[in-house]
This record gives structure tokens, sequence and C-alpha cells, in this order.
């Protein structure tokens, strides 16, 4: 399965929306989102579990309740793979959009952006595009997928799909292979334990800069599909260098017995240029400098 390549803007002179409904503002990057609205004034209506509870079974008409017309809804809600893999997170995740979309069929909203993941392309490798096929190999990248087609066909407004690639930021919860988890093992253990040799290449990509291009994609009302990702990947073993030479003691780092083959996944991100040819991400080192001296700071 191919999706629309790239953004296509409606306003091609940007403006900030009215009002941005953001669920899932709890979390990781959502927190960072809620951040940054507030910092360039937006208005923003963050409904805590308290107030909207997504798997309960009236979410759609509480949803629909606080949803007015105009409003631009950006959904970060879902259960990660932090909280498991199997079939109970997935239907929850499903039950979870399908309330969303129960409420985006009935409201006028202008704008729906949906954060999806890089893991509706499941195993594969080489230089991806937002053209290259969506093929889960698991059941967290299929409830992406499927998310992404129920919000396309609900919305009556335009929708972007994001597809971020691994983010990192020192109030992540996750805690998957990446900056964060090898950050964390460094301060805990003295030591960095790598998958191999840490010989695969990947993305990696600051929380803030996912939630500053979330903002360009809402003041462009853009529609289509985004890969979220720098284009500059790096080997694991040379991202456990960089984390721990943040440390004033030293850290080891070893491998283990690989498991599994090596991969690597490169991003082409022409589609995310030609969209914002202005917007540059934070370099590696001064996104892992940033993430590592929060780290010390949250104690």
């Amino acid at each position: 399965m191919t999706a629309d390549v790239g953004l296509i803007h409606s306003r091609a002179t940007p403006e900030p929306p009215g009002r941005v409904v953001l669920l899932g503002g709890g979390g990781f990057i959502g927190g960072r989102l809620r951040a940054a609205l507030a910092r360039a004034r937006i208005p923003t209506l963050a409904p805590r579990r308290s107030e909207l509870d997504l798997a309960g079974g009236e979410a759609a008409t509480h949803l629909r309740e606080l949803l007015r017309p105009g409003d631009a809804v950006v959904v970060l809600a879902a259960l990660t793979p932090d909280k498991g893999r199997g079939l109970v997170p997935f239907m929850a995740n499903l039950a979870m959009a399908a309330g969303v979309c129960t409420a985006l069929e009935k409201v006028d909203t202008t704008h729906v952006v949906y954060f999806s993941s890089d893991a509706v392309y499941g195993a594969a490798t080489g230089r991806l595009t937002e053209a290259s096929c969506a093929e889960p190999n698991d059941l967290y990248g299929t409830m992406h997928l499927a998310r992404e087609v129920m919000i396309r066909a609900s919305a009556r407004g335009p929708v972007a799909v994001l597809r971020p690639t691994l983010v990192f930021g020192a109030d992540d919860t996750h805690n998957s292979y990446g900056p964060n988890r090898l950050r964390r093992m460094a301060q805990k253990d003295g030591r960095i334990v790598l998958f191999g040799e840490g010989e695969e290449m990947r993305d990696h990509v600051e929380v803030d800069d996912v939630a500053a291009l979330t903002l360009e994609v809402l003041r462009h009302r853009s529609a289509g599909t985004l890969n979220v990702a720098s284009g500059r990947a790096i080997s694991y073993a040379e991202l456990a260098r960089k984390v721990a030479r943040l440390f004033d003691r030293p850290i080891a780092i070893t491998g283990t017995p690989r498991q599994t083959p090596i991969t690597h996944r490169h991003f082409d991100v022409t589609a995310l240029r030609r969209a914002f040819p202005t917007f540059a991400f934070t370099t590696l080192d001064d996104g892992l400098a940033r993430a590592h001296r929060e780290m010390l700071e949250q104690g």
C-alpha cells in the first residue's frame, strides 16, 4: 500500500489555527507539542483522561461535545509498544480510533493531523520515501496503518499523516532502543550494551523538532503524508560513542551476540524539504547534549 507523496498546503501563507484540540497531550510528543502551541499563543484544548477517556464506551459522544466547528485536531493518543505488542493493545488502539472517527464524522473540523509511525513500513530497508510500500510486519505497524485509513475516511477537512522515525528526548517514557535507552544505561550502569556490535544505521529526531514541524503543518493546513526524519542515519555504535562522551566519567560500550540480521534504514527527505524548505533539524550532537542536560536537571 502506498500513500500520498508528501504534503500539499491548503494555505500558501501560514496562519495559526483558531483552536487546536490535542488528543494525547499528556504523552512524550504531546507534552512538547502542547508547550510549543502555548509559546505560539495558539488556543489549545488538551483533555486529560479524566475529562475524555478515549478507551471508554462514551468516547465518541464526549469528544463530539468538546469539538467545535473550525477546530484543528491532532491525534497522538495511542498505546505504544512499551504497553505491549499483542492483540489486546491492538484492539484497544483501534477502538480508540473508532471513537475519534465517529466524532470527526459529526463535526466540521478544518484540519486533522494524525501521528502514525515509520513502523508502517515494516521490515523495509534501504532508502524510504512517502511512496514506499507500507506493509507492516507486526500488529503495532498494522494498527497505525489501519488508523490512517480510518481517519482519512472520517474527517471532513484536510488530513495530514505524520510518520516519525525514532524520536528522542529526556522525558521519553517508551525507552525504545535508541538515544534514550543508551543514555539511561550509561547513567545507571556506567555501561552501554548494544545489539550485536551496533552495526545498524537509523535516523533519530529530537522531540522539539517534531513539535516545531507539527506547528508548521498546522499553520499551512497541510494534507497528505510525510515521513518525519532528518535524512541523516547513524550506526548505533557511533550513537553510543556520542552518548558516552557526554558523561564526565568513562562509559564502557559492549556488544552482545547477534540474534537478528543486520538491517539499515535511511530516509529520503525530499518531500519534507519541498514542503518546508526553511525548516532545519537540530543536529544530532546538539540534540543529544540538550537531552543529557535535561536528564541531569530532572535528576
